[in-house]
């Protein structure tokens, strides 16, 4: 998830999406528009006695509701930090935290599988909730009656921090609490396994919360419950890959390099074209006149230059040079996952002298992981009917 760069702490970078500055005011408007029925919530909830008369004052409302939203908003970043500390003690690599529509998230360079560690990582971002709502309601204990507006912004960051630290804990994967289950259920079954059974619950779940939505008239829930549908389907997916790529190489899938159609940087876009034509090729490696490597063209590339003037223009001259490569002994999905990062089609397999052995694509790929479900292949990991984050509050 994209942002603007804030700046970071722990050497990991703080984001905002641009979908946060469109969710805080209306969350300060919210709150600045309920500041009475919400006082009387934290009255009711902490036992407080704070006067709404000054709360509700000229432009004092408002005032308040900005610091409120403020302030739930830090709450989920030290949430976000929860998770990510835990992370970063187990060697895991964090990518960024982003702010955004439904609360903040960890990006993660890689979740792991073993329980233990996703149980703690899962479970680290509700205890900084919890605490974060305990340190507010001993700062609201400890504030003087007259600051009536300061009471109101502690009393409302320790309920709210409470209760997203219960739901977040809710069995919803992708949230913390999904996360839970599947650890849980990864102590005596494959990771994938688990995972299918994490997501059918989160999937229920969402389902109910929509309803829920649907009945209370509420927008906000019905757009968590498609967020958390589609987040459980594809990280259940996700994990079907993996299982199934589980001991396969790049090696294994790659066209190799007697195979392999390459093209030369002096050849025209015309002569590019026609080859893509005859051999039902949308990408090359583009090859000097040494046979060494030294771009990759794509359709798209040759589709820059008018048709008139395709005659006259070389590969070389739209070809891109700054070529992503992968070694030939690579795990297939980490493979998958590079195309993904660099947003690319396909890669070329270089070995450890630096020579092109051969090319991998996506459709490599694919064909693969249906070979493998149709042979069922890691039919112990991989279970049938597979399908194919804090929100206030996910992970």
């Amino acid at each position: 998830m994209r942002g603007i760069r804030l700046g970071s702490a722990f050497g990991i970078p703080i984001q905002l999406n641009w979908t946060f500055l469109f969710i805080l005011p209306i969350f300060a408007w919210i709150i600045g528009s309920d500041i009475v029925q919400l006082t009387e919530l934290v009255n009711n909830v902490l036992g407080g006695s704070i006067s709404t008369e000054p709360l509700t004052a000229g432009s004092m409302p408002w005032i308040l509701g900005f610091a409120a939203a403020g302030g739930l908003f830090f709450g989920v970043l030290l949430h976000e930090f929860g998770h990510s500390l835990v992370a970063m003690r187990y060697g895991l690599e964090i990518e960024s935290i982003t702010l955004w529509l439904l609360g903040g998230v960890a990006s993660f360079k890689e979740i792991p599988e073993d329980w233990h560690k996703e149980f703690n990582i899962a479970i680290a971002g509700p205890v900084v909730s919890v605490l974060v709502g305990v340190v507010s309601f001993i700062a609201f204990m400890l504030t003087p009656a007259n600051l009536s507006a300061v009471q109101f912004v502690l009393g409302y960051l320790a309920v709210m921090n409470i209760g997203l630290a219960i739901f977040n804990m809710l069995p919803g994967f992708p949230m913390d609490g999904g996360r839970v289950l599947r650890a849980l259920l990864a102590r005596k079954r494959p990771h994938a396994q688990a995972t299918q059974m994490a997501a059918e619950v989160g999937k229920i779940f969402a389902f109910m919360l929509g309803l829920l939505g649907l009945f209370a008239f509420s927008p906000l829930f019905i757009l968590l419950a498609f967020f958390i549908y589609i987040a459980a389907s594809g990280e259940a997916q996700q994990s079907t890959v993996k299982a199934a790529f589980e001991g396969i190489t790049v090696r294994d899938i790659m066209t190799p390099g007697a195979e392999l159609h390459v093209i030369e940087e002096e050849a025209t876009i015309a002569e590019l074209l026609n080859r893509m034509f005859t051999e039902r090729h949308t990408g090359y490696p583009v090859v000097d006149s040494r046979g060494d490597l030294v771009g990759m063209v794509t359709l798209d590339d040759a589709r820059t230059i008018k048709e008139v003037e395709r005659d006259a223009y070389r590969v070389e001259e739209v070809m891109e040079r700054d070529v992503q490569g992968i070694g030939p002994d690579v795990d297939a999905i980490t493979a998958l996952r590079t195309m993904q990062e660099h947003d690319v089609g396909r890669l070329p397999v270089i070995d450890e002298q630096g020579n092109l052995t051969g090319i991998i694509s996506r459709t490599d790929l694919m064909t693969a992981f249906n070979v493998i479900q149709s042979r069922g292949d890691n039919s112990s990991i991989i279970q049938s009917g597979g399908s194919t984050s804090d929100l206030p509050p996910v992970q």
